[in-house]
């Protein structure tokens, strides 16, 4: 059963329209561009619910080709890993600024560096863009020297799909691939055809409609089935160690198990954890509860050495 803070924080956050005026739910069309400019400022204004940047962290803007990022590191790093940091925000939001607190905590307990990047967005730049931009910076972390075999690629939601679709990618192009990636709550099926679509609806805390909405706005004029875009029905075979978290009570719960599955039945090292009673991106929130704090741990460990010891 999931801790009493556990469960209260969950409440707070499905109920969190209470604490605004009107005290109701609201019901956004999410195919409206509008709404997906008005999702990006709530983003952007929420950025700091991550916690305040350590101040022994540096933070060192980075331009790759027309793409924005920045190095975000220890003042003595621990190793010569680095983490690639792929952000959330359905496709369409998401900035260096939104997840710089996020990807530092990361950092600060796993003691290694982080590239945190902007890859463009939809519905302006639907897919491939993101994918795209997500090679260009793994290249040129291997531009810059850095080793395959100290590289992790890190994602969350959104993020976590894409860097799960990036694995498939650069795995087809015959370039090395990463030591190992975490994705926490990916999308993986943009078909949406997981049953947790509807079976955790009323209890998860995405909004209604909003999951088929940003898939028609990041794939736009492909087949949203697409292994690049839905990683889920790729060929998974030959991808490093994956670990891979999700909520029970979330609506991407299925997309994280069957992906878990499939690649375990390819013959990928995979840990896969469903929190009992969790949220989307829920170790995100640590040290707020013990189930985050618990997830949170692991994936640093996971970062630093790949594997697990169960």
């Amino acid at each position: 059963m999931p801790s009493v803070r556990g469960r209260l924080i969950k409440t707070l956050l499905q109920h969190r329209y209470l604490f605004r005026y009107p005290f109701k739910k609201a019901r956004i069309d999410w195919t409206r561009y509008d709404s997906i400019l008005q999702f990006r400022e709530e983003v952007e204004a929420g950025a700091g619910k991550f916690g305040k940047m350590p101040q022994d962290l540096q933070v060192k803007p980075v331009q790759i080709g027309d793409l924005y990022a920045e190095w975000i590191e220890p003042s003595q790093a621990a190793s010569d890993k680095v983490i690639l940091y792929f952000h959330g925000g359905g496709y369409v939001t998401g900035t260096c600024q939104s997840h710089r607190a996020l990807t530092a905590k990361f950092v600060k307990s796993s003691g290694t560096g982080a590239l945190l990047f902007e890859y463009r967005l939809a519905p302006e730049n639907p897919y491939p863009a993101a994918l795209k931009d997500s090679l260009a910076a793994y290249q040129w972390l291997l531009q810059q020297g850095t080793a395959p075999s100290d590289i992790v690629f890190v994602g969350d939601s959104a993020g976590g799909g894409l860097c799960l679709a990036a694995l498939l990618a650069i795995r087809d192009q015959g370039i090395p691939l990463p030591s190992s990636a975490v994705a926490y709550s990916p999308i993986t099926d943009f078909t949406c055809s997981g049953k947790s679509h509807e079976t955790n609806l009323n209890i998860c805390l995405s909004p209604e409609g909003m999951a088929p909405a940003l898939s028609r706005h990041y794939a736009g004029g492909t087949d949203p089935a697409l292994p690049y875009i839905s990683p889920l029905f790729g060929n998974l075979e030959g991808l490093p160690p994956l670990l891979i978290y999700a909520g029970e009570d979330e609506t991407l719960r299925d997309d994280a198990i069957r992906f878990g599955h499939k690649a375990r039945e390819a013959g990928v090292n995979v840990t896969l954890r469903i929190g009992e009673g969790m949220f989307h991106c829920y170790p995100a929130i640590a040290p707020l509860f013990p189930e985050a704090t618990e997830a949170f741990n692991e994936i640093c460990a996971f970062i630093n050495t790949g594997t697990l010891f169960h």
